[in-house]
């Protein structure tokens, strides 16, 4: 057993501490919330030796995957994989959410 943590240890600690201080959006973590918790990059990348560019987040599930220009899009494979459309950047500087399934950022 490691005692390294994992982004999904990471992310369950950071509800948990919601949780703790009475927030009731626990289902939604923040964006910063989600970009420390996988700080250590694509989850999916990482377990192939990949590189990735950016990260984005299923609002569906909350699966975190890189981006349509990363080499491996894990991000956009997951969509068609699912079904579930819509992500939203994890990127300091970005606020934004997509849909694959319209082709276009939603408001």
């Amino acid at each position: 057993m490691s005692d390294e943590s994992t982004p999904d240890d990471e992310l369950m600690a950071a509800l948990e501490q919601r949780w703790q201080s009475g927030l009731t959006d626990l289902l939604e973590p923040t964006a910063a919330e989600v970009r420390d918790a996988f700080a250590g990059g694509c989850p999916q990348c990482l377990e192939i030796g990949g590189t990735w560019v950016h990260l984005r987040m299923c609002l569906t599930c909350g699966e975190v995957g890189c981006c349509d220009s990363s080499p491996q899009t894990h991000a956009r494979l997951h969509s068609e994989k699912t079904g579930h459309s819509v992500i939203r950047t994890i990127e300091s500087d970005e606020d934004w959410k997509f849909s694959y399934q319209l082709n276009g950022f939603l408001t």
